[in-house]
Parts: structure tokens; sequence; C-alpha cells
């Protein structure tokens, strides 16, 4: 075996058993904490996606570019969101990991509700900082929760079932938030969506238990951040699937952000019938892709460890010839329905790539790996997408009119082919068989 699929093996042979994991608590606690982060993942993207379905309104009241909106749901809460994870992670690493969830959950729901308030860009921006920063310290945290109650072989069907919070809080984020704005105004459709996580924030601190550290953390002695790094730096196909998951993100984030204003300005939607079309889409197929992602990999997974990085190769090289008809199509039909399989398969990378990095990471280190890989996914995907997304449309508007944002998104379809190269090159440096 190579000296780099050696890191690789010994990672995964200290993934704890399944009698270690989430040995004093019970099933029925599993359930209901797996259930509870769940509902978290979802209030966390509903805050995040309501933007995207109110981007027409809002630029047409506050005069803003497509360039200053491709800053707002992209470069300047990524930077944030990726700063701050980090230290948080460190922090979820070493005390209550629940109280964290709490505290950024209630920050980035009242952070949402006043961005109803803002009258001008800078204003809006600042409040969206707040709700990256707020965010930023969930999914790690959470991460290493469920890491710490499902084993290996388990896991990543886990993560799966909590990743479906992105496209249920994207469905129910455009739905709402499509829906406030035609039945009030895009104001009020902040408060409305932002309020309601701020009652969930104390669900979350007075019933979710902090369960034990596995696969001996409890013994091990905080490593400093230079190690920690260094550590998780030494594995390739850890590095490898970070890389290819945020080219992925780079483009299905860009155009998931862009979608709505799309569908509205290219072939004359509603926000209304927008967020219905694009949420479904969203939630239905999402929600299953996802779980679907989670479980072949986990049954592929025990024969052979690559699938975690073959399966999510093979869906995005099927997704992305799809994905690109649709922003050519003619009619706005045609463009819903060559969405429907890209939705699909979208999202199933999540289950088998943080399960497997939660696997590969050490257990001291688990809410740092995954907000490491946040981080990178945070700064390409959800920071550059949609900003080069928003300054390639304001490029080409002079020479294709409302046509250019369609011909920007197939433009970013360049990270999705990237990503196939690199998931398969993180197969390579998986193990074969799964140790212990």
């Amino acid at each position: 075996m190579k000296p780099t699929q050696g890191a690789a093996a010994a990672a995964v042979s200290a993934a704890p058993p399944a009698a270690e994991s989430g040995a004093a608590l019970s099933r029925g606690y599993g359930r209901y904490a797996l259930g509870l982060l769940l509902l978290v993942y979802i209030v966390n993207y509903v805050d995040r996606q309501v933007l995207s379905i109110l981007v027409e309104p809002i630029r047409r009241d506050l005069g803003l570019t497509d360039t200053q909106i491709g800053l707002l749901s992209g470069l300047g809460f990524a930077l944030f969101y990726a700063a701050a994870g980090l230290p948080i992670a460190r922090l979820a690493d070493r005390v209550s990991r629940k109280g964290i969830i709490a505290a950024c959950l209630a920050l980035w729901s009242a952070a949402t509700a006043v961005c109803g308030l803002a009258v001008n860009f800078p204003q809006l921006l600042v409040a969206r900082i707040f709700v990256a920063v707020g965010e930023a310290g969930s999914a790690p945290a959470g991460h290493s929760m469920l890491a710490d109650i499902f084993p290996h072989g388990k896991r990543a069907t886990a993560l799966a079932i909590t990743s479906c919070g992105v496209p249920l809080g994207i469905l129910i984020g455009l739905l709402a938030g499509g829906w406030l704005n035609e039945m009030l105004d895009w104001r009020t459709a902040f408060v409305v969506v932002g309020l309601p996580g701020v009652v969930i924030s104390l669900i979350v601190a007075l019933t979710l238990k902090e369960p034990p550290r596995t696969g001996g953390a409890q013994a091990e002695a905080a490593q400093p951040f230079r190690e920690l790094f260094a550590s998780l730096m030494k594995i390739p196909a850890f590095n490898l699937l970070v890389a290819a998951s945020a080219l992925h993100a780079f483009t299905s984030y860009g155009a998931l952000q862009w979608n709505p204003a799309f569908m509205i300005r290219v072939h004359g939607l509603s926000t209304g019938q927008a967020g219905l079309a694009l949420g479904l889409i969203s939630g239905v197929t999402g929600v299953v892709g996802t779980l679907a992602g989670g479980w072949f990999a986990d049954i592929l997974g025990r024969r052979d460890n690559r699938w975690y990085a073959w399966l999510p190769a093979a869906m995005i090289a099927v997704r992305a010839p799809l994905f690109i008809t649709a922003y050519l199509a003619p009619t706005p039909a045609l463009a819903i329905a060559c969405l429907i399989l890209p939705g699909f398969l979208g999202n199933s990378f999540t289950g088998p790539v943080f399960g497997t990095i939660q696997t590969l990471a050490p257990p001291r280190a688990r809410a740092f790996a995954s907000a490491w890989t946040l981080f990178i996914i945070s700064l390409v995907g959800f920071g550059l997408g949609p900003l080069v997304i928003g300054v390639t449309s304001d490029a080409l508007q002079p020479a294709f009119g409302t046509r250019g944002l369609g011909y920007a998104i197939c433009l970013a379809a360049v990270g999705e082919l990237v990503s196939v190269g690199l998931f398969l090159a993180a197969a390579r440096r998986l193990p074969r068989e799964q140790a212990g």
C-alpha cells in the first residue's frame, strides 16, 4: 500500500465500532437528535435561501446591480461564513456542541429578520454578514455530534438525512419567500421566515444532549491548530474530496442563487410561480437524491470504500449536460423539466463526502475537519459561484440582454466537469476495504 493510502487507511481504522458510538444514548434519543438537527439544518437553508427568490423585488426597490446581488448572496456572505466557521469549530471540538448550535441558531435567525429592515445595500450586507457568522457554527458542531452517535457504515446515511435540510430549506424558503412577497412585501418575508428560528434555538438548548466523544476522543489532548491542520493536509483523499465538493458547489450553488432571477427575468414568471416550480424541484428531487446518495454510498461502501467517491463522480457526470441545457431552453416548461434530474443528482455528494470526512478525521478534529470542508466550499462555491455569475451576467447583458444571465450560468458549469475528475482521483486514494 502506498504511504498516502496508508494514512487514509489508518484514519479509517480509527473509526469507532458500532457498539461504542452512542453507547450512552438510547436508539430513540439518537433518532430524536437526528430529527432536531435536521430541523436546525432546514432553518439554516430557509434563512440563507430566501434571498434568492427576493432578488428581483430587492434589486428594483434598492436599485442594485447583479454584481451587488452576487456579493450579497455570494462572496460577502461566504467570507464571513468561512472565517467564523474555523474558530467556532475548534471551540466545538473542546466544549459543548449543543450550546454552540443553540447560540448560532438564535443569532442567524434574528439577523435574517433584521434583513427586512434594510433600506440600502450596506445595511442589507451587514445583516447578511451576521446571518453568515451564525450559520457558520451550526453544521460542524452538528456533524461532530452525529459522528459520535452513528458509526462508520451508518454515518453517511445519518449525515445524508440531516443534509436533506438543504433541499427542504430551499423548498420552504422559495415557497414562503415568493408567496409572502406577492401577498405582502419582501421585507415582511425576511421577518416571517427569520423569527421561528429563535424559538427553535430554545428547544435545542433545553432538549439536545451532548453525546460522549467516541473513538478515543475523550482521552486525546487538544492538538495545537498548526498540528491539527497539518495532520488533515497529510490525508490526500480528504484534500481531493474537499476540492471536488467545492468546484461542484461553485456551479450548483451559484446557479441555485440565480435560478429564480433567471426564471423571472428570462421566462417572465412571478416570484410565486418561480418559488413554486424551483422549490418543488429542490425540495422533492433534492431530498430523494440526498438520501439516495448516502444510502447507496453506505451499501456500496461496505464492500469497497472507493464508492464514497465514485458515486458522486458518476452522478455529477450524468447531471452536467442536462444542467447546461436548462439555461439554453426556449420555454420555461422545458427549462424546468431539464432541472429535475440535476436537482436529484446535485445533492447526492453530501452524505458520502461528509460521512467519509468524519471517518478520515481524528476524533478530536471532526468538527474542525467539517468546518475546513465548509470553509473551502464556502469560498469557492458559495462565495465565488454567485459573484462570478453576477459579474459575467453584467458583462454579457449589453450583447445578449436578459439571456446573458443564462449564458453566465452555463459558463460556470466548468466547475462540474473538473469536480468529476477530482472525485475519481479521491477514489484512488481511499483504501479499498474498511478496516475493523
